[in-house]
């Protein structure tokens, strides 16, 4: 009778060529969903992760102003020596091709908008294919194609306007990546930023 197990054993210990090539079929099937999902996921957390980047670099832009910290730009508002510019901003358009970043100013005119006479503290460029798809103001929004948002010191002055003088108490930043995902951020005039 041990024998007959022997032989038995034997006789199934290898795989057929049938079952080898279902197990490749099924090991190279499930890699493919989870390489498609992972780049899916990747502009997911680039879009995640460029709305929380703008949220903080929206808040160090109050801390800067709240802070009354010198301009780290030379010859920032025209003077030689360090100076602290009335106010810090941060510029945002929609139109090709900048509504792939926006701009950290120090507004040195105190007219709470970034103009050619503003000095650029920074520029940030948003990652992985993400971009402004829509900037608006007022309850209810409406659309427009620039915005500024700006801090004054010493009491937290914030204003949220456009080039046409456009003012407003709430402001939307709306970002949009390749695969057509949203996030909304939402500025309001006592700094509260949220993102959607």
């Amino acid at each position: 009778m041990l024998k007959c197990l022997n032989a038995k054993t034997i006789k199934w210990r290898g795989f057929t060529l049938a079952e080898v090539m279902v197990s490749i079929f099924i090991i190279v099937l499930m890699s493919g969903i989870i390489f498609a999902n992972y780049r899916v996921g990747g502009r997911q957390f680039a879009l995640q992760r460029s709305a929380n980047k703008l949220a903080q670099d929206i808040r160090r832009t109050q801390q800067m102003a709240m802070g009354a910290v010198e301009c780290p730009v030379a010859n920032c508002c025209g003077v030689a020596t360090q100076t602290i510019p009335p106010r810090y901003g941060v510029q945002f358009i929609n139109s090709s091709p900048d509504y792939y970043s926006y701009i950290i100013f120090a507004d040195c005119n105190d007219n709470g908008k970034y103009e050619p006479s503003s000095n650029v503290v920074e520029t940030i460029n948003f990652e992985g294919g993400v971009r402004i798809s829509d900037l608006s103001i007022g309850d209810p929004p409406t659309s427009k194609t620039q915005l500024y948002i700006t801090f004054k010191p010493p009491d937290p002055t914030i204003d949220m306007r456009t080039p046409a003088d456009e003012t407003s108490t709430i402001a939307r930043i709306q970002l949009i990546n390749p695969n057509n995902q949203t996030k909304t951020i939402t500025v309001n005039s006592a700094g509260l930023i949220e993102i959607q």
